[in-house]
């Protein structure tokens, strides 16, 4: 049914009218009405009766191809292109066998449409890269993709989901007039409900905004009082009328529709509408105040562009813009989808892409190239209607892969890694052999790592938690670092301070060591300055040290007697923990005895501060 979007967004403004001859007339008359079942009926009549012409399996080709029969529409053209063809043929049967996963063949047909039409995009990126199924493969998987309960045996398709509320086009209503492009019954908007499960109720029709012709897909503001949605222009009996052939070429065109009391009306038709072109497939930003939609009106690069118009204050609207060249091709660009972080999704088939149409997103706050989604998001088929809500970091894709339109949900792969460089501090120096250990938010260890010749660290996180990692190496100062939820690849430059410590004969000099008022307890920038005195300790066996803790004095020399052997016990503590032996370590309070500023009872806070500390002495 993604070919009703066809009708509904590709259809061409145009016919180009082939000659016709009194034995094709009917099925020519058939085909340029979009009645493309009954037309391919009629012309295989003609071949069965013996017409062979090139033109009928051109044709056969073009109605199975606007019917997504791939493997019909493949065996047609084979035929057709026995005969010279336009470019247009070459490229579409190169599609064609593409979508069959015929990627060898699809490439040939490639280099002949690109001899007939060198100059076209298509053909100008084909030959830059002819072996683009690699880069296509190498894609990361971001999504998993699977099938979801609203769909029905007929076409479903262009599922977005606002608030709760899941609105998608079907064509399931059974008492529809059957549509002669695919044989299916008339689309119309239909609405389920996302439950906090994960299940969806029964889909129900939005009666008020379906008719009997074609309706959907929609988008809406985010208060939830205005969409915008696509539906046929005969209701505004926008159409051409051929003369010669009496027949009416019907478009597609967006309308406007406002909820009062709780339903949807007021529905009229914008502004830019047209009975000589189509507009279709919206999609409103956060704000309200940029529609973005499909389009083959003039100032179309290829079959359909995806276009943008301002939507000012008092509901008029401005001009259409159309997004250019890094985005829309000489192919069909449709279905975009904008999202609250200023994501463009859309679907092209004239980027590169793994067969028929596929996803792309590109940042509109980067002006960036777009990126195809990779599979399983693509595939050789039509994939489109690619949705995302990101308050419920859920998507949707449509998609024929299983030969009819479906809705699948697309749910984000949340990969996260942790890249640690650990470098020397003061040279730049990448540091290989360094000891880096995980930790996770409870502290617990879940893995340690040595650094490469590169000084480099990859760990492969859980996705969205928080992490601590502690690095380690001889002769430097050791250092943490902490994570915030990781999502992605998060990279961390570890950057380590040398030791470089003075030892005399009779003491080691570093840093003070000093605490807090009251306290007892090593402080970071403390335990800096005994990650030092370890170092040097485990290089020499034969040192032993005498730690000296003191106090200000404040408070009674009994009670400062005391804290201060409190301090010179947890002094030694840490460095035991960190291998020491402590036979090596002798420690001794001397509260306020041995000041390091003597100024009584006059100290200034800083003069406080500086006489509460540890000093070391060597003793061997």
């Amino acid at each position: 049914m993604k070919k009703n979007t066809i009708l509904l967004f590709f259809v061409l403004a145009s016919f180009s009218l082939c000659a016709q001859n009194k034995e094709t007339k009917n099925a020519d008359k058939l085909f340029e009405s979009y009645d493309y079942v009954e037309a391919a009926k009629e012309y295989i009549e003609l071949v069965e009766k013996g017409n062979s012409d090139a033109y009928l399996s051109k044709q056969l080709g073009d109605s199975y191809f606007y019917m997504q029969n791939t493997t019909e529409s493949e065996r047609w053209y084979a035929k057709a292109i026995q005969s010279q063809q336009d470019a247009e043929t070459y490229y579409r049967y190169a599609q064609m066998l593409k979508s069959n996963g015929k990627y060898a063949e699809s490439n040939a047909q490639m280099k002949a449409f690109s001899k007939v039409a060198p100059n076209d995009q298509r053909a100008i990126t084909f030959n830059k890269n002819p072996n683009y199924q690699m880069d296509l493969n190498a894609i990361e998987k971001r999504f998993d993709v699977n099938r979801i309960a609203v769909n029905s045996e007929r076409s479903d398709f262009g599922a977005v989901l606002y608030s709760d509320a899941l609105y998608f086009a079907s064509a399931r209503n059974e008492s529809n007039k059957l549509y002669g492009w695919n044989n299916e019954p008339y689309l119309d908007i239909y609405q389920s409900t996302y439950n906090a499960d994960g299940s969806y109720s029964e889909p129900i029709p939005v009666n008020e905004l379906n008719s009997r012709f074609h309706e959907g897909p929609l988008t809406m503001t985010k208060d939830g009082t205005v969409v915008y949605f696509s539906s046929e222009s005969f209701k505004d009996k926008l159409f051409e009328k051929d003369k010669t052939h009496k027949l009416k070429f019907g478009q597609v065109n967006l309308y406007k529709a406002v909820k009062e009391n709780g339903k949807w009306s007021n529905i009229i038709p914008l502004p830019f509408n047209s009975k000589s072109y189509s507009t279709g497939n919206p999609s409103v930003d956060k704000e309200g105040k940029v529609l973005y939609f499909a389009s083959n009106m003039p100032g179309s690069l290829g079959g359909t562009d995806i276009w943008k118009v301002m939507v000012n204050n008092d509901g008029t609207f401005g001009i259409p813009e159309n997004l250019g060249s890094k985005i829309n091709t000489m192919g069909d660009e449709n279905f975009p989808f904008v999202t609250d972080d200023s994501i463009l999704y859309f679907s092209s088939n004239g980027l590169t892409g793994f067969g028929g149409l596929d996803v792309f997103s590109v940042d509109l706050n980067k002006d960036l190239e777009p990126n195809n989604l990779g599979k399983p998001v693509n595939t050789e088929k039509d994939d489109f209607a690619f949705t995302f809500n990101t308050d419920k970091n859920l998507g949707y894709v449509s998609s024929n892969r299983s030969g009819k339109d479906h809705i699948y949900s697309a749910t984000p792969i949340c990969n996260a890694q942790i890249f640690v460089a650990v470098k020397n501090a003061k040279t730049g120096e990448l540091l290989e052999n360094s000891r880096v250990v995980i930790l996770d938010a409870n502290k617990t260890i879940l893995e340690t790592q040595i650094s490469d010749s590169s000084g480099e660290v990859l760990y492969n996180a859980e996705c969205k938690k928080p992490y601590t990692l502690e690095v380690y190496k001889d002769g430097y100062i050791t250092k943490s670092f902490s994570t915030s939820s990781i999502q992605g690849k998060m990279s961390i430059e570890a950057t380590l301070e040398p030791i470089d410590v003075i030892v005399t004969e009779t003491e080691i000099i570093l840093n003070p060591i000093y605490f807090y008022s009251n306290k007892s307890d090593i402080t970071d920038r403390g335990a800096v300055e005994l990650d030092k005195l370890v170092y040097v300790m485990s290089q020499n066996d034969a040192i032993k040290i005498h730690v000296k803790a003191h106090t200000d004095s404040r408070g009674t020399n009994e009670y400062n007697l005391d804290l201060s052997e409190r301090r010179a016990q947890s002094t030694g503590a840490y460095i035991i923990s960190k291998g020491i032996n402590s036979i090596r370590i002798l420690g001794t309070g001397y509260g306020e005895s041995l000041p390091k500023i003597d100024c009584q009872d006059k100290c200034t806070e800083l003069e406080y501060a500086l006489n509460r500390r540890s000093e070391f002495m060597i003793v061997k």
